[in-house]
């Protein structure tokens, strides 16, 4: 199928990371001009998703460079490794934590929505986590909560603009993910896999918006979430 992303610009903020650049080799894939953002860029635009003026200004050039925003997809996140569980209570760890990767999603979306609806199109993908659905670790759970909750919540402010906002929600990510589903446990994924429903959501094709799709299986044993 055609996902009609030829000619479309689309900004991956975070495409230099694990799941990040495969979602940008997906989108070029499909013909896409894909402009990769991270605050240390070799390639593509500096961008700090904390910083609310790096964020402008980094819209900004891709305007003047490009003259058309189609895309956002927002994947950049300190990785959940490097979160201390032995801190999941800690207030400190989870407001950064919140603010490294939800507020980094809805400062990007904030910056992206005027320009989407005065063309009247544009597609806005945050990649969150199963966690979002699951106890235990709070400081995993409350960013990715968050951030469903900010995209859902900003999919209803723009219904029936041209824009969607959706997010991903992937359990353990790997190369070589195991189809095995533990219970309590959402299934494993490879960047690929992600790649290919996030180039569908960015694509002209799709009409989703205010979803939080798990990738992988959905935590099995759990109903909703």
């Amino acid at each position: 199928m055609d996902l009609q992303l030829t000619g479309r610009v689309v900004l991956v903020v975070g495409g230099g990371g694990f799941i990040g650049s495969a979602i940008v080799r997906r989108a070029r894939d499909e013909g896409a001009t894909v402009v990769v953002a991270s605050r240390d860029p070799s390639d593509g635009i500096a961008l700090d998703a904390r910083d609310d003026a790096s964020v402008r200004v980094a819209i900004e050039r891709l305007l003047e460079r490009h003259g058309r925003l189609d895309a956002v997809v927002v994947t950049a996140a300190p990785p959940a490794h490097t979160l201390d569980p032995a801190r999941s209570s800690d207030p400190a760890q989870v407001a950064e934590a919140f603010d490294a990767k939800s507020l980094a999603f809805l400062r990007v979306a904030n910056a992206a929505i005027p320009v989407m609806t005065a063309a009247g199109f544009g597609r806005i993908v945050g990649v969150s986590g199963q966690n979002a659905f699951l106890t235990g670790n709070i400081t995993g759970s409350v960013r990715n909560a968050a951030l469903n909750v900010i995209a859902k919540n900003l999919a209803d402010a723009t219904a029936g603009t041209g824009v969607t906002v959706n997010t991903v929600n992937p359990g353990l990510v790997r190369n070589e993910p195991s189809v095995d589903v533990e219970a309590g446990k959402g299934g494993e994924s490879s960047p690929a896999q992600i790649a290919d429903l996030v180039a569908f959501l960015v694509s002209p094709r799709s009409a989703v918006s205010g979803e939080a799709i798990a990738v992988g299986h959905r935590v099995r044993g759990v109903i909703s979430g």
